[in-house]
């Protein structure tokens, strides 16, 4: 296939939209199932590059919960608690190795990944299709699909569900270019190997960076690679926590991954584990409800009574006061930035979200203020002299 022809660019008024290769080759990538558009395409070849790499790194299964080029969540396949199949719904089902590599790349940020765009590392197998099946999204790449899973994809949304297979011996050029107001840029493509060789240097009183620690910030790291910029990235146990993208302010992207780590860490609380919700509630709505019951306005909203719409009876709030014990708890994160921290200001931020382990550019006339920081809080910080922004 020479060209696809788009429904539409980026909005329905760009009604002409099509991709192509300049050099005149063949497509990457064949269309299994359904009609993607242009954020789809965007999507999918950002999310399958990050998923490539982070097999590449671990040698472990990965998948990617992409929205609006960025990513919801990602994650390799490790061992899931009985905790985490509960709160990302995923208890019932037998899953896979790379099952459970989606299952935690899309609890990253539940909310966040309603109808998002999915990457796979590896072959799809019935596991991940059936888990696909069921959750709320538009499409999904992978280097292959089993008989049985295809099948079952075929069937979702009616029929219409995205399907891309992408060619596993294609390798793009090393120049990439696009045009911004009829504008040609160039440049090479960003072919920055994340490797453990990046974490020698450790400026910070703390220098214990575990096997455990060195992978969570690879993860981190090449998450980040394909993160629209200013982006931080909090991972744990191999899974993104908390990713903050497209920021113009580097705290502010540590206080919003931040706080959607908090969530992450807040939705394992037993409270939140016991909400008594009514069996005809479906899972975006929970999610939805958990995300609300977490929040500073649930006792408003108990007030309201809307309540009644989701739950049996009517859950005792998780207080301020609880939710900040039940936070100091989370032990272990580790955090990647795609550029220096000029402040301090983020490694205290950090420091709240349980992080014990920093990989960043350095490079700030501030660098001694930020090592200070950490050393206030045991922190051991890398820096790797690589900026990673993606644009």
């Amino acid at each position: 296939m020479k060209e696809l022809q788009l429904k539409y660019g980026c909005n329905p008024n760009q009604a002409s939209a099509r991709v192509y290769m300049k050099d005149g080759s063949d497509l990457p990538f064949d269309v299994l199932n359904g009609r993607p558009g242009y954020i789809n395409l965007l999507d999918a070849f950002n999310s399958y590059q990050l998923v490539k790499e982070l097999k590449e790194a671990t040698g472990l299964a990965a998948a990617a919960s992409f929205k609006h080029v960025s990513p919801a969540g990602a994650a390799v396949a490790t061992d899931m608690s009985d905790t985490l199949k509960k709160i990302y719904w995923v208890d019932d089902l037998a899953l896979s190795p790379l099952a459970s590599a989606y299952a935690c790349a899309r609890g990253a940020d539940r909310m966040s990944s309603y109808g998002d765009f999915v990457a796979l590392s590896d072959v799809c197998d019935v596991e991940t299709a059936t888990l696909l099946k069921r959750e709320v999204s538009d499409g999904v790449i992978a280097p292959g699909y089993t008989d049985e899973a295809l099948e079952l994809l075929k069937t979702k949304k009616k029929g219409k569900y995205c399907v891309l297979q992408m060619h596993s011996d294609y390798t793009p050029a090393p120049i990439e270019s696009k045009e911004v107001y009829g504008v040609t840029f160039e440049q090479e493509r960003n072919n920055a190997k994340i490797t453990a060789d990046l974490f020698k240097e450790i400026p910070t009183k703390n220098k214990n960076l575990p096997a455990s620690a060195i992978r969570d910030l690879m993860i981190a790291l090449i998450t980040l690679k394909y993160t629209q910029s200013n982006s931080v990235c909090y991972v744990k146990d191999g899974m993104t926590i908390g990713v903050g993208a497209g920021q113009q302010s580097r705290v502010h992207c540590t206080r919003l991954a931040g706080n959607k780590a908090d969530i992450w860490w807040l939705r394992q609380n037993p409270k939140v584990l016991a909400l008594p919700f009514r069996d005809d509630v479906r899972r975006p709505n929970r999610d939805n409800a958990i995300d609300v019951y977490i929040s500073d306005d649930y006792e408003d909203v108990l007030a309201d009574g809307i309540w009644q719409d989701l739950f049996t009876e009517k859950p005792e709030p998780l207080t301020r006061e609880e939710k900040k014990a039940w936070i100091a708890q989370l032990h272990g994160v580790a955090l990647g930035s795609d550029a220096f921290f000029p402040f301090g200001d983020n490694i205290e931020r950090a420091h709240r979200s349980g992080v014990d382990y920093i990989a960043q550019a350095g490079g700030s006339i501030r660098d001694d203020n930020v090592i200070e920081t950490c050393d206030k809080y045991g922190i051991a910080m890398d820096m790797t002299h690589l900026r990673l922004f993606h644009h």
